[in-house]
């Protein structure tokens, strides 16, 4: 695999984040968030091709877990809000 360029990193970061948003829990939600830029922010400063290579392929097989364990969730929704969610707008 070439090495992955900073846009397609970026956007990888953006779709973790967007799925992210779809978890119902709250808790879940925010972890998944706070995984997504913990593990950007780990591998910021890696310079060898390989070890960038790898660490995109990681977080791509960290998406497909994501989508997967989302639509999962989905179907065990809490039936009540929790507090900690935004309430929307009306």
């Amino acid at each position: 695999m070439a090495t992955p360029t900073r846009t397609e990193a970026l956007s990888l970061l953006r779709s973790l984040l967007r799925t992210a948003r779809h978890f119902c829990d709250y808790n879940v939600r925010e972890y998944a968030k706070r995984r997504a830029v913990d593990g950007f922010r780990h591998n910021r400063n890696l310079s060898d091709p390989s070890s960038i290579s790898s660490a995109y392929a990681d977080g791509r097989a960290q998406l497909e877990v994501a989508r997967r364990q989302s639509t999962v969730y989905s179907f065990f929704a809490p039936k009540v809000k929790s507090i900690m969610d935004p309430h929307p707008a009306n």
